[in-house]
């Protein structure tokens, strides 16, 4: 199946960093300088001494050591991790044909890592079903600082013709592999039949880099055809440590929706020009993949984008002034072939729209190499979902936004005690839903753009085991009360203020936006006792102090029996205050509600210009001395001074009703002093248990 599924070492890294290769005449003689002098530091032993790299070796195979012990010996490398046997190559279908694994130099005269540099154009996938792999090469050729990531040491790696006896047949390529990069040492031996490689390809023969790419990744996944299906998204998070969005054009709605189909162009633009990787697919029955529609686009088949922009339209001077633009996107093919033939394919006459100057930076080229541009209404109207694999920028010094980022590994696990299980399921199992992992995280401004993203091991290495389906997840967050510290353990005026969707993805993803407040969220799996890993990554415009609730109540210490301990626990929220009297000159009032008890106090955010605020703001408090009642105020934010407005007492015990009331405000004094103007909204809940909320 093609397309997208449903559901440290010393190492050398670039001690003379060069411009990235250019496509062109000058290409030879800087290729030969890079890998004379790559190889002059290899041999005098630099670049393995004086540089480091944290990635981790993949099955504890450093590169460098198994490389010079090659050279040492004079024998080419063979892997014995992944040999070149049918072990490596299925499981359960095999290639059609007798295959013969055999090293570049027996398939080519003149091997090269790159042939004029690294293209999109490049790549061509094989007979093996995974163009959604091949999109997210062509995605990373497009990107060089990623590239070079992925495949690091770059110019000592090339083949150099010059120094023969520095080959020693071993490569090797780093991939980021849940919230770590590995490093993956592979031998060159590629399976062919009749001479011709059987997997992804360049379209010179001579170039390798992709099917060695491609070989490291199926070495990760346990065999080749472990990549037969996936997702795009999933690759280019692999190449970059990207945050992935898998967006579903079909039930968004976006192709009749002009305004979502506006903001997400708007927002997909954005991507593109900081360096997101996009790609994108046609919804497929099983019969139906890779199945060529007349209009030239393929279903269930993986493209890669390669441009996003706003084309100016007209010719000339008056263009510019004009300043007409239409919305349009580029896409590629990964099988290099088989086009859009619709408004604006290669020959299709709207192009005499767009005047010469305007084709030229676009660079149109009318040849069926796969890649082709699309109208973005077309574009949204034929495809049905998209991956939009976002470069979240976490630099402490960028002129572009920065993100905080706070990364938590854990697992579902089970426990028969519930305040220990782990694996409780979604809210549709409301006995166990709470026993799932918790995370509470702050929003300190008025209002903050959450990303979240919780990603599940991948489970491709185990399909060769009838395995390797992923786990349908998902995560709910609530708001909570503004101290609360210990784990959650009933919903009782806690909002669900957004639920992901629950999906057989490896990624999960989600944006919103929350108002200042104190939040918990719950990565769960869609059924009770279904175990395993996952990584959960939360990014907020400022700190959000993120940390795992791992326990239930205040521990007893040793010094608790002179202080005393929790006897109840009370929860109280305050919905809103009505009928406040006027505090400005102007008339209104900047009113704030502040919960008192034992010491200890929740505020509010202060509600502008209002007689009538709506707080929505709760404390929760473990009290020693339930006699002791909790005080509620209102008072007005003021510049000189505050002014109390009113407060209510409240008893707390466990006999007080839990229902919602609605009291009078009074002045300062015991539970009977005389009233103020206005009425409170809240409800209060106490009960003896401390695990009981």
């Amino acid at each position: 199946m093609c397309g997208t599924s449903s559901f440290s070492q010393p190492m050398c890294t670039n001690v003379n960093p060069a411009l990235p290769l250019q496509r062109g005449a000058q290409q030879t003689s800087l290729i030969e300088y890079t890998r004379e002098e790559a190889n002059r530091e290899f041999q005098h032993g630099i670049t393995d001494t004086t540089m480091f790299s944290s990635a981790t070796p993949f099955k504890n195979q450093h590169y460098y050591e198994l490389k010079k012990a090659c050279i040492r010996d004079k024998e080419l490398f063979e892997d014995s991790e992944f040999p070149a046997t049918n072990a490596s190559l299925y499981f359960r279908k095999p290639p059609p044909g007798r295959v013969e694994w055999k090293r570049p130099g027996e398939i080519s005269d003149l091997p090269h890592l790159f042939v004029e540099g690294i293209s999109s154009h490049d790549l061509n996938q094989g007979i093996v079903g995974n163009c959604w792999f091949v999109a997210a090469c062509s995605c990373l050729a497009l990107k060089d600082n990623l590239w070079k990531k992925v495949i690091p040491d770059w110019k000592e790696q090339e083949w150099d013709p010059k120094h023969p006896e520095n080959y020693a047949g071993i490569f090797h390529f780093q991939f980021w592999i849940f919230g770590e990069w590995v490093d993956v040492v592979v031998d060159d031996r590629l399976p062919t039949i009749n001479g011709e490689l059987i997997y992804c390809h360049s379209k010179d023969n001579n170039e390798f880099w992709s099917a060695l790419l491609e070989k490291a990744y199926a070495k990760l996944s346990g065999c080749y055809e472990s990549l037969e299906g996936g997702n795009t998204g999933d690759a280019v998070v692999d190449f970059s440590g990207a945050v992935a969005e898998a967006i579903d054009l079909e039930a968004g709605d976006f192709a009749k929706d002009q305004k979502k189909q506006d903001e997400l162009f708007t927002d997909l633009l954005k991507v593109y020009d900081r360096g997101g990787i996009i790609s994108c697919s046609i919804k497929a029955q099983p019969h139906e993949i890779e199945l060529k529609m007349g209009n030239g686009l393929v279903k269930g088949h993986a493209y890669s984008v390669t441009a996003v922009k706003n084309v100016r339209l007209g010719h000339g001077f008056l263009a510019y002034f004009k300043n007409e633009t239409i919305p349009m996107i580029r896409m590629r093919n990964p099988w290099g072939k088989t086009e859009w033939k619709g408004p604006w394919s290669d020959t299709s006459e709207e192009w005499a729209k767009v005047g010469d100057t305007e084709r030229g930076n676009l660079g149109i080229t009318v040849a069926d190499d796969g890649e082709f541009w699309m109208a973005f209404s077309d574009w949204c109207k034929f495809f049905t979902d998209a991956d939009v694999c976002r470069l979240i920028n976490t630099s402490v010094i960028s002129i572009h936004k920065t993100w905080h980022e706070v990364v938590h590994f854990g697992s579902w696990t089970k426990n028969a005690d519930p305040l220990l299980n782990r694996s409780g399921g979604c809210a549709n199992y409301k006995p166990t839903f709470l026993q799932n992992p918790q995370y509470i995280f702050d929003v300190t401004k008025e209002v903050d753009e959450v990303l979240i993203s919780l990603q599940q091991k991948d489970m491709k290495i185990h399909r060769k085991y009838g395995q390797g389906e992923n786990l349908t997840v998902g995560y709910s967050i609530f708001k909570v009360e503004l101290n609360r510290k210990y784990r959650l353990h009933d919903i009782v005026t806690q909002q669900n203020v957004g639920s992901s969707t629950y999906i057989n993805a490896r990624t999960v993803f989600m944006r919103v936006d929350l108002p200042q407040g104190r939040y918990v969220i719950l990565p769960t799996t869609f059924k009770p006792v279904t175990l395993g890993d996952y990584m959960l990554r939360i990014f907020t415009d400022l700190d959000s102090g993120c940390k795992e609730l791992t326990e239930d109540k205040p521990q007893v210490r040793c010094w608790s029996s002179f202080v005393g301990y929790p006897q109840v626990l009370s929860h109280v929220y305050i919905h809103a205050a009505e009928g406040l009297e006027n505090q400005d000159s102007s008339g209104g009032a900047d009113p704030y509600v502040i919960i008192y008890c034992e010491g200890k106090s929740v505020r509010s955010p202060i509600k502008k210009d209002t007689l009538e605020p709506e707080f929505a703001v709760s404390g929760i408090f473990y009290r020693k001395k339930p006699r002791k009642p909790i005080t509620v105020q209102i008072w007005n934010s003021n510049a000189v001074k505050d002014q109390f407005m009113g407060q209510v007492m409240l008893s707390g015990s466990v006999k007080d009703s839990m229902e919602p009331q609605v009291m009078q405000l009074r002045k300062q004094g015991g539970q009977m002093a005389d009233e103020m103007p206005g009425r409170i909204s809240l409800k209060i809940v106490t009960v003896t248990q401390l695990t009981a909320l």
